[in-house]
């Protein structure tokens, strides 16, 4: 089962810093779920995109994020 989920868009380049921080962070690799084209997920994280939520408290961290902000909100 995943623990994260990374919110995202194609071609988002703040979506591709998003990942490349995270796997320099060590942090354990997201599932992508692309919005686009989803009517509920684009009315919800449209504009707020990346956005990296965990699965089983539900709790999300919306972009900037650095190593350190991310280390501490998956706490």
């Amino acid at each position: 089962m995943d623990r994260y989920i990374l919110y995202q868009r194609d071609d988002c380049h703040l979506c591709d810093q998003a990942l490349e921080l995270l796997a320099r962070a060590r942090f354990p690799e997201p599932r992508s779920v692309f919005i686009d084209g989803d009517d509920a997920l684009e009315a919800r994280y449209g504009t707020r995109v990346p956005v990296l939520r965990q699965v089983e408290t539900g709790r999300e961290l919306d972009w900037p994020f650095d190593p350190g902000t991310v280390r501490d909100w998956a706490r």
